[in-house]
């Protein structure tokens, strides 16, 4: 059995396959309409200036090489021209579709991270600072010796003695044990006698389990307290050691005269786990000084994880909660000497205050700041010094996304060129620039937002800054000259 397809009638085939061409054009649009309009635009000039000559009887064979190009919305620049106006390497891009986030821009200042950035150093015993091993400003790794301190707390040294005197005790009594167990054995001591003297020696015991926790209330480890057991020497020096970065102390109280300093390895060689470097802010002691028992001898500071505080409007609360729900990032910008500005993209809003400031009427927000070291001194004696490359205090803006474009065809704002109602894009065609009109739909003082209208497309090349000075070459050269007045009022 045979099947045979529906035969189109004749007068429905043509607007059918007319039908078929349309889709297929419409669905490569990208690749053939840029050729067709420069071809279509170049035809137009070529047939313009074709009927300017017949007109003025002019003509030369040596303009053929430029017919192609209308001088009035077509400029050629040369390698050096180029060089000027930035249009190398990064200054000239292909078009892509993008999301853009329309943002509001606040000031901003780095600040510290409350309870995280500083570390307070205090001694938890009585004492006299007999050894500084760090300078203000300096370097520090965690686990780093930083005081020792001679000790003269009553309550560790009455603890340790009446440790040390409870274990004489306990020799003494199990001695006299060892004694009377032959001498009852043999009939020559009463068994009571012997009864009394192993009920004494179990007292011993339990008081030395509980001076030995009293040990540990002072700040000493189980090898510490097994040190006084063994030796019978109490111990009377403090070493108070740099914390980790988060604060905890991955080492004991040393309370020993044998110490080992922990190795400071320079920046490139730290390994990539390692905890950052702190440094000593603050050193509030001198050898010598006596202390008491909580009293702060410096303070530390982590600068590897900062904040930035925004100021935002009251007005604002709803755009900035809206940006943290959603996840959208921010940009930092840092003003530099040199009048550029440096961005920091991609960081996350940690939280919103809670409540408007009284006086300003400003929400403050807080974003989060990975910081790092940029370089490092060594100072006399070795003493190490890192520099940061953000520092609280320092002012910046901050750009807050508060809505987002999707397939939008964003350009810097140096790419688009103004005049009047009119705004121009250059686009590379070969060695010329060809000046396009474009609508823009949006506009602030960072990008601009191109209709996608068919006047430009995905994959058109274009000048990606020095658009204005593109615009006044174009215009000297049509021989309009530049207005010496312009943008000033008499």
């Amino acid at each position: 059995m045979k099947f045979h397809l529906p035969q189109i009638p004749l007068k429905f085939a043509w607007p059918i396959g007319l039908l078929v061409v349309a889709l297929i054009a419409n669905a490569t649009r990208g690749q053939w309409w840029p050729g067709l309009n420069s071809w279509v635009q170049s035809t137009v000039a070529d047939n313009r200036s074709a009927v300017g000559l017949d007109q003025h009887g002019h003509g030369d064979a040596a303009d053929d090489s430029h017919a192609t190009h209308n001088e009035a919305t077509s400029l050629e620049l040369s390698d050096q021209a180029l060089q000027n106006l930035g249009l190398t390497d990064d200054g000239i891009s292909e078009i892509r579709l993008t999301t853009f986030s329309r943002s509001i821009t606040v000031p901003a200042l780095v600040v510290e991270r409350p309870g995280r950035t500083r570390i307070q150093v205090a001694t938890p015993m009585t004492g006299v600072i007999t050894g500084i091993h760090a300078a203000q400003g300096e370097a520090v790794e965690p686990n780093s010796l930083l005081f020792e301190i001679r000790l003269t707390h009553e309550d560790l040294v009455r603890a340790q003695t009446e440790f040390v005197t409870t274990l004489g005790e306990l020799d003494i009594e199990k001695r006299e044990i060892a004694r009377l167990s032959e001498a009852a054995a043999a009939g020559g001591v009463a068994r009571k006698t012997l009864l009394e003297r192993q009920y004494a020696s179990d007292k011993l015991e339990a008081l030395l389990i509980v001076q030995q926790e009293a040990l540990r209330l002072h700040g000493l480890s189980d090898e510490q307290v097994n040190q006084i057991a063994t030796k019978r020497r109490l111990l009377r020096e403090l070493k108070l050691y740099s914390p980790n970065a988060d604060g905890s102390y991955s080492k004991e109280l040393r309370l020993s005269r044998s110490f080992a300093r922990t190795e400071i390895l320079p920046v490139s060689m730290q390994r990539p786990v390692a905890d950052p470097p702190l440094i000593l802010r603050e050193l509030l002691v001198h050898r010598g000084q006596a202390v008491d028992a909580g009293e702060p001898l410096g303070t530390l500071v982590n600068y590897s994880e900062l904040y930035i505080e925004g100021m935002a409007f009251e007005q604002d609360i709803t755009q900035l909660s809206a940006a943290s729900r959603n996840g959208w990032k921010v940009i930092a910008l840092f003003d530099q000497a040199d009048g550029n500005v440096h961005e920091v993209p991609e960081l996350d809003i940690a939280y919103l205050d809670t409540e408007i400031d009284r006086v300003s009427r400003t929400l403050n927000f807080f974003v989060e700041l990975p910081n790092e070291v940029t370089h490092e001194n060594t100072g006399p004696d070795n003493i190490r010094f890192v520099n940061w490359r953000y520092r609280p205090g320092q002012r910046l803006q901050l750009r807050v996304p508060v809505e987002q474009w999707e397939n939008q065809i964003v350009l810097p704002v140096d790419a688009v060129a103004h005049e009047g109602a009119e705004y121009f894009v250059f686009q590379q065609n070969g060695d010329h620039f060809d000046r396009l009109p474009v609508h823009v739909k949006y506009r602030d003082q960072f990008s601009v937002v191109v209709a996608n209208d068919g006047q430009l497309f995905p994959g058109d090349v274009v000048a990606m800054r020095s658009a204005h000075q593109m615009q006044m070459a174009l215009k000297n050269n049509a021989g309009g000259g530049v207005d010496p007045h312009a943008g000033h009022n008499h």
